[in-house]
């Protein structure tokens, strides 16, 4: 699955399925990332087309402003505190557990916020993020406040990251729709990853991590042979 064509094919036949779940009446979370863009135009279509009746929340601004252009009625926290569903994309996969790295986009808090509220959370994937250990393929990113960040990422180092590097974009740090940083935490694998995400938590300055335990309802990974639905 080399060519980016392929993959993108893959994803948006993940995302049209995952799309298929939404019915009449629901409260949906958007995700955020390559992944979710498919998504959230195959939803758009299906507003359009079939005057579904819906209101969502986007885990990002980039998320939010391709949903309102595509007719999608936004809502809020203020209005709704639990969601019926959430479709969002993944970073890694873990076979088996479902466990889940995300936020390689940047958008892991309000991705993680918006996943605990809803009853049902669909991960959609191609079957190269399928992994058999955490952190094998993709770094693992933690959202930390910017004063500090420094002392922050040495202490990343001291459970068990081989690097926790800030985020770069165009040689100055990335900021977060949040106003924070990303600190891109490279482990050999990720053994315990509820152990690891207490140890990462327990570092004043970090808001949250890209760690997804115990959130997902069922994976939906497109390969070649098709769409295959896996569950905890």
């Amino acid at each position: 699955m080399s060519d980016e064509k392929d993959v993108a094919r893959l994803k948006e036949e993940a995302a049209r399925r995952a799309v298929t779940y939404v019915e009449d009446g629901m409260i949906v979370g958007l995700g955020t990332g390559s992944t979710a863009r498919f998504m959230i135009a195959a939803l758009g279509e299906r507003v359009k087309n079939e005057g579904l009746r819906i209101e969502a929340i986007a885990t990002s601004e980039a998320s939010d402003t391709q949903a309102r252009e595509l007719g999608i009625p936004m809502t809020d926290f203020a209005a709704h505190s639990v969601f019926d569903i959430g479709i969002d994309g993944a970073d890694e996969v873990e076979r088996g557990t479902l466990e889940l790295v995300k936020g390689l986009g940047g958008a892991l808090l309000r991705e993680k916020i918006v996943a605990s509220a809803c009853r049902r959370f669909v991960v959609i994937v191609d079957e190269s993020k399928l992994v058999d250990r955490l952190g094998t393929h993709a770094p693992l990113p933690v959202e930390v406040v910017p004063w500090g960040w420094e002392r922050a990422a040495r202490l990343l180092a001291e459970t068990g990251a081989q690097a926790a590097k800030p985020r770069m974009v165009r040689d100055k740090l990335f900021v977060t729709d949040n106003s924070n940083l990303i600190l891109d935490c490279h482990y050999p694998g990720i053994d315990d990853p509820a152990a690891l995400s207490r140890a990462i938590l327990a570092i004043t300055g970090v808001v949250d991590h890209g760690l997804f335990l115990g959130m997902t309802s069922e994976v939906l990974v497109a390969g070649t042979g098709g769409v295959q639905r896996l569950v905890p």
